[in-house]
Parts: structure tokens; sequence; C-alpha cells
């Protein structure tokens, strides 16, 4: 995998880490494409570990949690050092703190997620991907079937945030062309193009 290749003989951007986002709507199979990346990565023998936006947000809350983000995960591990945090658990469908976990210094952090690309941490961007997914009506009834047809009003909810976020974030604007890759260049705020 080409991706792969290019973000371990490229430079690590979050200090000693490679950090790749794997960012789009709801429902569109980040979390798919995000295992996938995090196999790929350790069958290169990169030490990697995952984290999802889903351990941060809440449909009341679904992005100004990032500070938290920073400083309990990208900060320390961008320092070599262990991360602790405590993600959400969503499997009652409504948001309650889980146990803590602890991730090691990694090589490669995946980060899974809407927001995961946002303007705040493009510099630091090894890699950003972009899931489109179907059209939101099919998201819609992916993310409901995954998570509950009692969780159906907010996701609606949460599609039209999702809208408005990426109207102003630009996120998919900083992505190459061909769907998922963004090359690291592209990271700095220009285009290239």
């Amino acid at each position: 995998m080409r991706l792969v290749e290019d973000v371990l003989t490229g430079p690590p951007r979050l200090g000693g880490v490679r950090l790749v986002a794997v960012d789009g709507p709801s429902g569109a199979g980040k979390s798919t494409v995000a295992t996938h990346l995090v196999e790929a990565f350790r069958a290169r023998g990169a030490a990697t570990g995952l984290v999802s936006t889903d351990h941060y947000a809440t449909w009341d809350d679904p992005v100004a949690w990032w500070p938290r983000l920073v400083a309990e995960v990208l900060e320390p591990l961008a320092d070599r050092r262990e991360a602790r945090y405590r993600p959400l658990d969503w499997t009652t469908g409504e948001p309650r703190r889980g146990p803590t976990r602890t991730l090691h210094p990694v090589d490669v952090l995946v980060l899974e997620g809407v927001s995961s690309g946002r303007t705040s941490i493009r510099p630091h961007l090894s890699a950003l991907c972009w899931v489109d997914g179907p059209d939101p009506r099919e998201r819609l009834e992916r993310a409901v079937l995954r998570d509950g047809e009692g969780t159906r009003r907010h996701v609606e909810v949460w599609q039209k945030f999702e809208q408005g976020w990426f109207g102003v974030d630009l996120t998919r604007q900083y992505v190459h062309p061909d769907g998922l890759i963004l090359s690291s260049e592209l990271t700095h705020g220009e285009r290239g193009e």
C-alpha cells in the first residue's frame, strides 16, 4: 500500500510520531479504513496505535473536546511518553466514561473519526485520508444499524452538524482528488495544484 510506504519513509510531524487522520462523515466507513491502515503499518513493523474521535465526541459536544485529546494523547505521544485517557463507552447508546486506556509510545498513530483532520492538526499530519462513503441517507441507515434505532434522531442532527463543520473546516479540500490521500506537502495549507 503506497500510503503506508509514503508515511513510513517520510519524516514524523508530531514530535517523533507519524500521525495519520482518517476523516469523513458518519457512517462512511472510516473505522474500517483505519483498521486496515493499522494492520498494514503493523505488518511493516511499525508500532501503531489507533484512537477514535468517538472516544471523545458526544451528541452535545461534537468537536469542542479537542484540547482534551491533545493534552491526553497527542502531546504525550509526541514527547515519546505514555498517553492515558478514558474513552467514552457508547455500548448503551449514550456516552459514559470507560476505564482508563494506556497507549505506549508509537511510530504511527491513526486518528479516526469526524474532525480528525481538522485545520489545527494538519501541519502535524503525515497523511490525511477522506472517506466519503455512500449518500447521507444510506450513511444514516448504516449508523442506525450499527448503533441502534434509538440513535436515529441523534444521528440526523449529527449529520446536519457535520455538513456545517466540513463547510467551515474545509477538510475535504485538502484531500488529493484520487480520494483518500493528502500528500504531506499539502498539510501546510498549500493546495499544490
